[in-house]
């Protein structure tokens, strides 16, 4: 009896086995077929225009036009990373160096003829144009020209008057049309596994002319060093924040308040009236400079996240919204310090900028730690259209973020709603 059923077993996966090959094998067929009636054409397009803006900037018109046609190559290459992963399961790093969000047509030119990715882009479109379009086209015709065999098997070699090859086969009757067939049957189980593997080549041959070969090690440093880059311009503009408001606050005030004490040291005993009113006022600067120093703090490292925790400083962060709020927190313990201190900072930017341009009457925030990483969600049911970009506040809390190795993600699309969700690496203890 246990015999039996393992046989029927196996021989229930067979057919299954054989579904998803013959599945694969048409999914490859017809992205081979997208690939090489899109890619193309596209592909020679970008080719001729890098080729003839790049000629024209000795004359000045390539100095306009190649910044715009190296940014629809990127585009394209982009697009060819996306399918590669997506299709392929081969992922191609993306190494383009970042340009100034300002540069005049000059600067943005020749920064972009100075990256190597940009010859990468530019050398892999002949090759797809060629290499990669027979790869493409192997793809597809495998299996089309196995299932011919069998149309031909069909009638149609009556077609043709003269004789009708078909691979080593010469169909003049019935009998050769058979024969086709069989020859057709064969091609047919090899193009099953053979299909998938070329459309894997065609996508590995994009990848040895895209990839930057700077692996996964060289890209994380650069991404470090990034970050880190940032993480000082961030602290150096804090400290400069801190150093305007005490002088401008706190500073200014307790100034104030020690001129007040004087004048009424020597108002004490020739108008006791006018003491006691300067002394009032002394007493309300003092209070002032107090609760400016109170927000400084707070600013800096808020006293209810020291002591209470993450969860319960997002929370009286929530209470204080002029719109409502739901708060939901799953935590089972305190990340580092500095982890808590980040992801309270980017949470309360969020919160801001939701109150201040998305018109939203309610929000929701969800926090919860998983697989090792800090997960928080903000959600408000305004207008949307948010997005990170430069000048815009979502892109500091981004740089904040990557400081600890974080990800920032926005969803908004126009008419909303609009989430915002950011994920930090970290244990909690």
């Amino acid at each position: 009896m246990s015999i039996e059923t393992k046989s029927g077993t196996r021989q229930a996966r067979l057919p299954e086995r054989t579904r998803t090959r013959t599945r694969g094998m048409a999914l490859s067929a017809v992205r081979g077929l997208a690939l090489m009636f899109v890619s193309l054409p596209v592909a020679v397009v970008c080719f001729c225009l890098t080729l003839v803006s790049v000629a024209l900037v000795p004359i000045g018109i390539g100095i306009v036009t190649t910044p715009w046609v190296l940014t629809g190559v990127r585009m394209f290459a982009d697009w060819r990373r996306v399918l590669a992963a997506e299709w392929g399961g081969v992922r191609i790093q993306r190494a383009y160096r970042p340009l100034p969000a300002d540069a005049n047509p000059w600067t943005r030119t020749f920064g972009m003829l100075r990256d190597p990715a940009t010859w990468r882009d530019f050398f892999w479109l002949p090759v797809d144009m060629t290499a990669g379009f027979v790869t493409a086209l192997l793809a597809f015709a495998l299996p089309v020209y196995a299932l011919e065999g069998f149309v031909i098997a069909a009638g149609l070699w009556r077609a043709w008057d003269d004789t009708y090859w078909y691979g080593f086969v010469p169909v003049t009757g019935q009998i050769t049309a058979l024969c086709a067939a069989a020859l057709g049957a064969v091609l047919l189980v090899a193009a099953v596994r053979l299909s998938p593997l070329v459309l894997q080549a065609h996508f590995r041959l994009t990848s040895a002319m895209l990839d930057s070969g700077q692996g996964e090690l060289a890209e994380r440093v650069r991404v470090l060093t990034e970050t880190r880059r940032d993480a000082v311009d961030t602290s150096a503009a804090e400290l400069r924040r801190i150093e305007r408001d005490l002088h401008d606050g706190a500073q200014a005030r307790l100034v104030a308040m020690g001129m007040d004490l004087g004048t009424i040291e020597a108002l004490l005993e020739k108008d006791p009236a006018k003491a006691r009113e300067l002394l009032a006022q002394a007493r309300r600067s003092s209070a002032d400079a107090l609760t400016e120093l109170r927000e400084l703090v707070r600013g800096i490292h808020p006293p209810v996240l020291a002591e209470r925790g993450l969860g319960d400083a997002v929370r009286a962060l929530a209470l204080r919204l002029p719109v409502a709020s739901e708060v939901d927190v799953d935590l089972t313990g305190r990340a580092d310090a500095p982890v808590e201190a980040a992801a309270y900072f980017a949470v309360s930017e969020i919160l801001t900028n939701a109150v201040k341009h998305s018109g939203a009457d309610r929000i929701w925030i969800d926090m919860h730690h998983e697989e090792g990483r800090l997960r928080v969600s903000v959600t408000d049911n305004g207008k949307g259209g948010a997005s990170i970009g430069a000048g815009s506040g979502l892109a500091g809390v981004e740089r904040r973020l990557g400081t600890f190795d974080g990800v920032l993600a926005v969803g908004s699309p126009v008419g909303g709603p609009t989430m915002v969700t950011m994920e930090i690496p970290c244990v909690l203890s």
